[in-house]
């Protein structure tokens, strides 16, 4: 199995009304692409500097499942609407065993 977290830094003026959009976007793509087993998201509450806004975990059977939703029609047009209101991201991808 593959896990894929991402976690996401908005820009500070980011509408809450538009972070929440995308994360309902995010949480639509389980039933989208058919290589994603499950999904996982969460907005942060925490107020500290080193604090992200979003989290996203998501597991695949295998690396070929997690190139095919990172490819995915529905995927791509949810990274579009991220990238207008991200400051940045960070990833990691792990085999668990």
């Amino acid at each position: 199995m593959v896990v894929h977290i991402v976690m996401i830094k908005f820009k500070e003026n980011s509408p809450k009304e538009d972070i929440q959009n995308i994360k309902a976007d995010i949480d639509a793509l389980l039933g989208k692409v058919p290589a994603l087993l499950s999904m996982e998201t969460g907005l942060n509450f925490a107020d500290e500097a080193r604090a992200m806004d979003l989290v996203l975990t998501a597991t695949f059977d295998d690396r070929d499942g997690l190139k095919e939703y990172a490819t995915h029609t529905e995927h791509l047009k949810v990274i579009d609407k991220i990238k207008k209101i991200a400051e940045y991201s960070k990833v990691v991808d792990y085999e668990k065993i």
